[in-house]
Protein backbone atom coordinates (compact mmCIF):
# COMPACT_ATOMS: atom_id res chain seq x y z
CA UNK A 1 0.00 0.00 0.00
CA UNK A 2 1.53 3.71 -0.54
CA UNK A 3 1.44 5.85 1.94
CA UNK A 4 -0.05 8.88 0.99
CA UNK A 5 -0.91 12.28 3.12
CA UNK A 6 -4.64 13.65 4.67
CA UNK A 7 -4.97 15.18 0.77
CA UNK A 8 -4.45 12.37 -0.32
CA UNK A 9 -1.01 13.27 -2.20
CA UNK A 10 2.16 10.05 -1.40
CA UNK A 11 3.80 10.77 1.30
CA UNK A 12 7.14 12.46 0.35
CA UNK A 13 10.55 11.28 2.02
CA UNK A 14 13.07 13.86 2.83
CA UNK A 15 16.82 13.44 1.90
CA UNK A 16 18.67 16.01 0.93
CA UNK A 17 20.68 16.04 -2.32
CA UNK A 18 24.56 16.46 -3.06
CA UNK A 19 24.46 18.92 -6.16
CA UNK A 20 27.98 19.87 -6.54
CA UNK A 21 29.33 19.70 -9.80
CA UNK A 22 26.16 18.48 -11.27
CA UNK A 23 24.22 18.80 -13.77
CA UNK A 24 20.82 20.77 -12.89
CA UNK A 25 18.49 21.70 -15.25
CA UNK A 26 15.24 24.68 -14.86
CA UNK A 27 13.25 24.77 -17.64
CA UNK A 28 11.56 28.13 -16.98
CA UNK A 29 12.89 31.29 -16.03
CA UNK A 30 10.04 33.41 -14.56
CA UNK A 31 9.59 34.47 -11.13
CA UNK A 32 9.53 31.01 -9.70
CA UNK A 33 12.69 29.68 -11.39
CA UNK A 34 13.82 33.33 -9.60
CA UNK A 35 13.37 32.07 -6.39
CA UNK A 36 14.67 28.42 -7.08
CA UNK A 37 17.89 29.76 -8.48
CA UNK A 38 19.81 30.94 -5.72
CA UNK A 39 20.17 28.06 -3.81
CA UNK A 40 20.72 25.76 -6.38
CA UNK A 41 23.72 27.47 -7.38
CA UNK A 42 24.60 27.95 -4.12
CA UNK A 43 24.65 24.43 -3.79
CA UNK A 44 27.50 24.29 -6.39
CA UNK A 45 25.37 22.44 -9.02
CA UNK A 46 25.85 23.33 -12.81
CA UNK A 47 23.02 24.54 -13.58
CA UNK A 48 21.52 25.45 -17.20
CA UNK A 49 18.37 27.28 -17.42
CA UNK A 50 15.92 26.34 -20.31
CA UNK A 51 13.53 29.22 -21.48
CA UNK A 52 12.91 31.84 -24.04
CA UNK A 53 12.89 34.80 -22.15
CA UNK A 54 13.79 35.69 -18.36
CA UNK A 55 13.40 37.96 -15.50
CA UNK A 56 15.92 40.69 -15.32
CA UNK A 57 17.42 38.51 -12.08
CA UNK A 58 17.96 35.40 -13.84
CA UNK A 59 19.46 37.01 -16.86
CA UNK A 60 21.51 39.13 -14.20
CA UNK A 61 22.81 35.49 -13.35
CA UNK A 62 23.69 33.80 -16.56
CA UNK A 63 25.72 36.93 -17.49
CA UNK A 64 27.25 36.81 -14.36
CA UNK A 65 28.67 33.20 -15.12
CA UNK A 66 26.39 31.97 -12.06
CA UNK A 67 24.20 29.33 -14.84
CA UNK A 68 23.72 28.84 -18.26
CA UNK A 69 21.28 30.28 -20.31
CA UNK A 70 19.80 28.36 -23.27
CA UNK A 71 17.82 31.06 -24.69
CA UNK A 72 15.09 29.03 -26.49
CA UNK A 73 12.30 26.14 -25.66
CA UNK A 74 12.24 23.29 -24.11
CA UNK A 75 13.16 19.91 -25.75
CA UNK A 76 12.92 16.71 -25.73
CA UNK A 77 16.36 15.31 -24.48
CA UNK A 78 17.43 18.46 -23.05
CA UNK A 79 17.88 16.17 -19.17
CA UNK A 80 20.50 13.85 -20.70
CA UNK A 81 22.82 13.53 -18.03
CA UNK A 82 21.25 15.35 -15.62
CA UNK A 83 20.80 14.82 -11.77
CA UNK A 84 17.75 16.80 -10.89
CA UNK A 85 15.22 18.70 -12.91
CA UNK A 86 12.61 22.03 -11.99
CA UNK A 87 9.81 22.44 -14.18
CA UNK A 88 8.39 25.83 -13.76
CA UNK A 89 7.02 27.27 -17.03
CA UNK A 90 3.58 29.04 -17.08
CA UNK A 91 2.86 26.18 -19.87
CA UNK A 92 1.38 23.06 -17.78
CA UNK A 93 1.71 20.89 -20.80
CA UNK A 94 5.57 22.00 -21.29
CA UNK A 95 5.67 21.04 -17.67
CA UNK A 96 4.21 17.64 -17.91
CA UNK A 97 6.07 17.19 -21.16
CA UNK A 98 9.46 17.56 -18.54
CA UNK A 99 7.99 15.85 -15.61
CA UNK A 100 7.27 12.69 -18.32
CA UNK A 101 10.79 13.36 -19.99
CA UNK A 102 12.32 12.90 -16.00
CA UNK A 103 10.40 9.87 -15.70
CA UNK A 104 11.92 8.06 -18.39
CA UNK A 105 15.21 8.80 -17.66
CA UNK A 106 14.77 8.27 -14.16
CA UNK A 107 15.50 12.12 -13.09
CA UNK A 108 14.33 13.38 -10.61
CA UNK A 109 11.79 16.38 -10.94
CA UNK A 110 10.16 18.90 -9.35
CA UNK A 111 6.98 20.50 -11.22
CA UNK A 112 6.27 23.44 -9.73
CA UNK A 113 2.68 24.13 -10.80
CA UNK A 114 1.46 20.60 -9.79
CA UNK A 115 3.68 19.28 -6.88
CA UNK A 116 1.96 15.63 -7.54
CA UNK A 117 2.90 15.27 -11.07
CA UNK A 118 6.65 15.57 -10.57
CA UNK A 119 8.68 13.08 -8.91
CA UNK A 120 9.70 15.48 -6.19
CA UNK A 121 8.98 18.42 -3.79
CA UNK A 122 10.41 21.59 -2.60
CA UNK A 123 10.40 22.18 1.35
CA UNK A 124 10.05 25.63 2.62
CA UNK A 125 13.43 25.72 3.39
CA UNK A 126 15.41 28.25 5.91
CA UNK A 127 19.07 28.31 7.42
CA UNK A 128 20.64 29.24 11.06
CA UNK A 129 24.29 29.05 11.96
CA UNK A 130 25.12 25.62 9.64
CA UNK A 131 21.59 23.84 10.34
CA UNK A 132 19.13 23.88 7.01
CA UNK A 133 15.99 23.41 7.91
CA UNK A 134 13.27 22.11 5.72
CA UNK A 135 9.45 21.98 6.26
CA UNK A 136 6.86 19.95 4.05
CA UNK A 137 2.95 20.43 4.81
CA UNK A 138 1.18 18.22 2.59
CA UNK A 139 0.44 20.78 -0.14
CA UNK A 140 0.01 23.60 2.07
CA UNK A 141 3.03 26.41 0.97
CA UNK A 142 1.85 29.05 3.63
CA UNK A 143 1.88 26.28 6.40
CA UNK A 144 5.34 25.11 5.70
CA UNK A 145 6.45 28.49 5.39
CA UNK A 146 4.70 29.69 9.09
CA UNK A 147 6.75 26.20 10.75
CA UNK A 148 9.42 27.46 9.18
CA UNK A 149 9.70 31.39 9.62
CA UNK A 150 8.74 30.16 13.66
CA UNK A 151 11.55 27.73 13.54
CA UNK A 152 13.77 29.98 12.64
CA UNK A 153 12.93 32.92 15.06
CA UNK A 154 13.09 30.44 17.81
CA UNK A 155 16.18 29.68 17.22
CA UNK A 156 17.82 32.99 16.69
CA UNK A 157 16.06 34.38 19.79
CA UNK A 158 17.50 31.02 21.85
CA UNK A 159 14.43 29.95 22.50
CA UNK A 160 15.00 26.91 20.98
CA UNK A 161 18.19 25.06 21.81
CA UNK A 162 20.75 24.38 18.33
CA UNK A 163 22.73 21.89 20.53
CA UNK A 164 25.46 23.67 18.42
CA UNK A 165 28.76 21.55 18.93
CA UNK A 166 30.33 24.69 17.40
CA UNK A 167 29.10 26.93 20.37
CA UNK A 168 32.25 26.22 22.46
CA UNK A 169 33.89 28.86 20.04
CA UNK A 170 31.97 31.15 21.41
CA UNK A 171 32.68 30.37 25.83
CA UNK A 172 35.39 32.78 25.68
CA UNK A 173 35.79 35.73 23.54
CA UNK A 174 34.08 38.92 22.59
CA UNK A 175 31.62 39.45 19.95
CA UNK A 176 31.04 43.37 19.22
CA UNK A 177 27.16 43.70 18.10
CA UNK A 178 25.19 46.83 16.50
CA UNK A 179 21.64 46.56 18.13
CA UNK A 180 20.07 49.12 15.23
CA UNK A 181 18.38 52.30 15.44
CA UNK A 182 16.88 51.91 18.66
CA UNK A 183 13.82 49.25 17.94
CA UNK A 184 14.53 45.36 19.13
CA UNK A 185 13.17 44.41 16.25
CA UNK A 186 15.77 45.68 13.79
CA UNK A 187 19.10 43.90 15.27
CA UNK A 188 20.40 41.52 12.97
CA UNK A 189 19.31 37.75 13.02
CA UNK A 190 23.34 36.72 14.09
CA UNK A 191 23.42 39.70 16.77
CA UNK A 192 20.29 38.05 18.65
CA UNK A 193 21.53 34.99 18.20
CA UNK A 194 24.86 35.07 19.45
CA UNK A 195 23.15 38.06 22.55
CA UNK A 196 21.34 35.08 23.47
CA UNK A 197 24.62 33.38 24.31
CA UNK A 198 25.96 35.74 26.17
CA UNK A 199 27.45 35.40 29.70
CA UNK A 200 28.25 39.36 29.84
CA UNK A 201 26.44 42.19 28.26
CA UNK A 202 28.14 45.51 27.77
CA UNK A 203 25.95 47.72 27.22
CA UNK A 204 25.02 51.58 26.75
CA UNK A 205 21.95 54.10 26.43
CA UNK A 206 21.63 53.90 22.41
CA UNK A 207 21.52 49.69 22.50
CA UNK A 208 18.21 48.44 22.01
CA UNK A 209 17.13 47.99 26.12
CA UNK A 210 14.12 45.52 25.61
CA UNK A 211 16.57 42.77 24.22
CA UNK A 212 18.06 42.99 27.89
CA UNK A 213 14.65 41.57 29.28
CA UNK A 214 15.70 38.36 27.10
CA UNK A 215 18.98 37.19 29.01
CA UNK A 216 18.66 34.81 31.01
CA UNK A 217 18.77 36.07 34.98
CA UNK A 218 22.52 34.80 35.46
CA UNK A 219 24.29 37.02 32.59
CA UNK A 220 25.60 39.75 33.77
CA UNK A 221 24.47 43.70 32.49
CA UNK A 222 27.23 45.98 32.90
CA UNK A 223 25.80 49.82 31.82
CA UNK A 224 28.64 51.42 30.06
CA UNK A 225 26.13 54.76 28.86
CA UNK A 226 27.95 57.63 27.78
CA UNK A 227 24.98 60.36 27.46
CA UNK A 228 26.53 63.20 25.68
CA UNK A 229 27.12 66.23 27.87
CA UNK A 230 26.56 64.19 31.11
CA UNK A 231 28.20 61.22 32.71
CA UNK A 232 30.70 58.96 30.38
CA UNK A 233 31.94 56.01 31.04
CA UNK A 234 35.80 56.03 30.05
CA UNK A 235 36.49 54.37 27.33
CA UNK A 236 39.81 52.83 28.57
CA UNK A 237 37.33 51.38 31.46
CA UNK A 238 34.98 49.64 28.86
CA UNK A 239 38.15 48.02 26.47
CA UNK A 240 39.58 46.78 30.26
CA UNK A 241 36.47 45.63 31.14
CA UNK A 242 35.75 43.46 28.23
CA UNK A 243 39.22 42.10 28.00
CA UNK A 244 38.83 41.12 31.60
CA UNK A 245 35.34 39.21 31.61
CA UNK A 246 37.05 37.53 28.31
CA UNK A 247 39.69 36.14 30.12
CA UNK A 248 38.13 35.09 32.80
CA UNK A 249 36.67 32.45 30.48
CA UNK A 250 33.31 34.27 29.32
CA UNK A 251 31.26 34.95 26.39
CA UNK A 252 31.08 39.15 26.33
CA UNK A 253 28.81 40.51 24.30
CA UNK A 254 29.40 44.36 23.84
CA UNK A 255 26.33 45.68 22.59
CA UNK A 256 26.23 48.94 21.12
CA UNK A 257 23.19 51.27 18.98
CA UNK A 258 23.24 51.33 15.56
CA UNK A 259 26.59 49.99 13.87
CA UNK A 260 29.39 49.82 16.00
CA UNK A 261 31.74 51.44 13.36
CA UNK A 262 29.85 54.67 12.61
CA UNK A 263 30.48 56.78 14.81
CA UNK A 264 30.49 54.04 17.91
CA UNK A 265 34.44 53.48 18.60
CA UNK A 266 34.14 50.33 17.98
CA UNK A 267 37.33 49.70 16.18
CA UNK A 268 38.38 51.24 19.44
CA UNK A 269 37.24 48.03 21.05
CA UNK A 270 38.48 45.55 18.30
CA UNK A 271 42.24 47.39 18.45
CA UNK A 272 42.59 46.92 22.10
CA UNK A 273 41.18 43.15 22.70
CA UNK A 274 43.13 42.09 19.58
CA UNK A 275 46.17 43.97 21.43
CA UNK A 276 45.09 41.91 24.24
CA UNK A 277 45.01 38.58 22.59
CA UNK A 278 41.02 37.90 23.01
CA UNK A 279 39.28 37.33 20.07
CA UNK A 280 36.68 39.20 18.75
CA UNK A 281 33.62 38.57 16.50
CA UNK A 282 32.05 41.77 14.64
CA UNK A 283 28.72 41.95 14.04
CA UNK A 284 27.72 44.74 11.60
CA UNK A 285 24.18 46.53 12.60
CA UNK A 286 21.93 49.08 11.15
CA UNK A 287 23.08 52.21 11.49
CA UNK A 288 20.85 54.93 12.35
CA UNK A 289 22.20 57.44 10.07
CA UNK A 290 19.67 55.73 7.59
CA UNK A 291 17.65 53.97 9.22
CA UNK A 292 16.05 56.37 11.36
CA UNK A 293 15.42 58.72 8.09
CA UNK A 294 13.76 55.92 6.40
CA UNK A 295 11.71 55.09 9.79
CA UNK A 296 10.62 58.82 8.92
CA UNK A 297 9.69 58.97 5.58
CA UNK A 298 13.14 60.50 4.64
CA UNK A 299 15.19 59.20 2.03
CA UNK A 300 18.70 60.22 2.32
CA UNK A 301 18.99 59.81 -1.61
CA UNK A 302 16.38 60.49 -4.31
CA UNK A 303 16.34 59.92 -8.31
CA UNK A 304 16.86 63.68 -9.54
CA UNK A 305 17.01 65.19 -6.00
CA UNK A 306 20.42 63.73 -4.50
CA UNK A 307 23.24 61.94 -6.17
CA UNK A 308 25.37 61.89 -2.78
CA UNK A 309 24.94 61.30 0.97
CA UNK A 310 27.70 62.45 3.67
CA UNK A 311 27.42 61.25 7.18
CA UNK A 312 28.83 64.17 9.35
CA UNK A 313 29.84 63.23 13.55
CA UNK A 314 29.12 66.85 14.98
CA UNK A 315 30.84 65.74 18.50
CA UNK A 316 32.74 68.78 17.72
CA UNK A 317 32.62 72.67 16.92
CA UNK A 318 33.46 73.21 13.29
CA UNK A 319 35.53 75.76 14.81
CA UNK A 320 37.31 73.13 16.95
CA UNK A 321 40.65 71.95 15.91
CA UNK A 322 39.72 68.33 16.40
CA UNK A 323 37.75 68.72 13.65
CA UNK A 324 38.57 66.25 11.07
CA UNK A 325 35.30 67.80 8.46
CA UNK A 326 36.11 70.31 5.73
CA UNK A 327 32.80 72.27 6.36
CA UNK A 328 33.41 74.52 3.37
CA UNK A 329 33.94 71.54 1.04
CA UNK A 330 30.48 70.52 2.65
CA UNK A 331 28.61 73.44 1.89
CA UNK A 332 29.90 73.30 -0.95
CA UNK A 333 27.49 69.99 -1.96
CA UNK A 334 24.60 69.87 -3.35
CA UNK A 335 23.04 66.17 -2.00
CA UNK A 336 22.34 65.12 1.72
CA UNK A 337 24.37 65.72 4.80
CA UNK A 338 23.29 63.62 7.62
CA UNK A 339 24.42 64.81 10.61
CA UNK A 340 24.93 62.68 13.83
CA UNK A 341 25.52 63.94 17.18
CA UNK A 342 24.53 67.51 16.36
CA UNK A 343 22.21 69.17 18.57
CA UNK A 344 23.87 70.84 21.03
CA UNK A 345 25.41 72.35 18.19
CA UNK A 346 23.62 73.16 15.39
CA UNK A 347 23.58 76.29 15.36
CA UNK A 348 26.84 76.21 14.61
CA UNK A 349 26.60 74.00 12.03
CA UNK A 350 23.76 75.96 10.20
CA UNK A 351 25.84 78.97 10.42
CA UNK A 352 29.00 77.46 8.80
CA UNK A 353 26.94 75.69 5.90
CA UNK A 354 25.31 78.70 5.16
CA UNK A 355 28.12 81.06 4.66
CA UNK A 356 29.73 78.87 2.63
CA UNK A 357 26.97 77.96 0.57
CA UNK A 358 24.39 76.45 1.46
CA UNK A 359 21.11 78.23 0.22
CA UNK A 360 19.46 79.40 4.04
CA UNK A 361 16.09 77.90 3.27
CA UNK A 362 17.14 74.33 3.21
CA UNK A 363 15.15 71.94 3.64
CA UNK A 364 15.98 70.41 7.39
CA UNK A 365 14.12 67.17 9.24
CA UNK A 366 15.27 66.67 13.08
CA UNK A 367 14.58 63.05 13.59
CA UNK A 368 14.20 62.20 17.54
CA UNK A 369 14.11 58.71 19.19
CA UNK A 370 14.21 57.14 15.36
CA UNK A 371 12.52 53.96 15.40
CA UNK A 372 10.89 54.45 18.79
CA UNK A 373 7.74 54.48 20.44
CA UNK A 374 8.81 57.62 21.13
CA UNK A 375 9.88 59.28 17.71
CA UNK A 376 9.52 62.94 16.78
CA UNK A 377 9.90 64.45 13.72
CA UNK A 378 11.20 68.15 13.39
CA UNK A 379 10.30 69.80 9.96
CA UNK A 380 12.53 73.25 9.23
CA UNK A 381 15.04 75.18 7.10
CA UNK A 382 19.06 75.45 7.94
CA UNK A 383 18.15 79.37 8.74
CA UNK A 384 15.59 78.30 11.85
CA UNK A 385 16.52 74.64 12.43
CA UNK A 386 18.76 76.02 15.72
CA UNK A 387 15.50 78.25 16.79
CA UNK A 388 12.89 75.37 16.25
CA UNK A 389 15.25 72.62 18.11
CA UNK A 390 15.60 74.81 21.19
CA UNK A 391 11.57 75.29 20.53
CA UNK A 392 10.28 71.95 20.25
CA UNK A 393 12.93 70.84 23.47
CA UNK A 394 14.24 68.53 20.98
CA UNK A 395 17.30 66.80 22.84
CA UNK A 396 19.74 63.64 21.62
CA UNK A 397 19.50 61.22 20.13
CA UNK A 398 18.34 62.87 17.20
CA UNK A 399 19.20 62.02 13.40
CA UNK A 400 19.25 65.58 11.86
CA UNK A 401 19.40 65.43 7.44
CA UNK A 402 19.88 68.93 5.26
CA UNK A 403 19.38 68.71 2.30
CA UNK A 404 16.64 68.59 -0.42
CA UNK A 405 15.48 65.01 0.40
CA UNK A 406 13.83 66.71 4.16
CA UNK A 407 11.39 67.96 2.00
CA UNK A 408 10.08 64.71 0.35
CA UNK A 409 7.55 62.97 1.99
CA UNK A 410 4.29 61.08 0.96
CA UNK A 411 1.60 63.21 3.18
CA UNK A 412 1.91 66.58 4.56
CA UNK A 413 4.07 67.05 8.11
CA UNK A 414 3.82 68.76 10.96
CA UNK A 415 5.49 72.16 11.72
CA UNK A 416 7.31 72.17 14.44
CA UNK A 417 4.94 73.80 16.87
CA UNK A 418 2.68 70.99 15.56
CA UNK A 419 4.84 68.68 17.03
CA UNK A 420 5.87 70.15 20.29
CA UNK A 421 2.26 70.15 20.80
CA UNK A 422 2.04 66.90 19.72
CA UNK A 423 5.03 65.64 22.22
CA UNK A 424 2.60 67.10 25.02
CA UNK A 425 -0.15 65.43 24.19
Amino acid sequence: MRAEQHDGSPDPYLTGLLLTGRRVVVVGAGTVAQRRLPRLVGAGAVVEVIAPQATPSVEAMADAGELTWSRRPYQTGDLADAWFAVACTSEPSVNAEVAAEAAVSRVFCVRADQAAGGSAVTPAVGEHAGLRIGVLAGGRPRRSAAVRDAVLAGLSSGAIDDQDETAEQHAAGVALIGGGPGDPDLITVRGRRLLARADVVVTDRLAPRELLEELAPDVEVIDASKIPYGRAANQEVINATLIERARQGRFVVRLKGGDPFVFGRGFEEVLACAEAGVPVTVVPGVTSAFAVPAVADVPVTHRGVAHEVVVVSGHVAPSDDRSLTDWQALARLRGTIVLLMGVERIEQFASVLTEHGRRADTPVAVLQDGTLRSQRVLRSTLDTVAEDIASAGVRPPAVIVIGDVAALGPAPHPTSSEVDEESEA
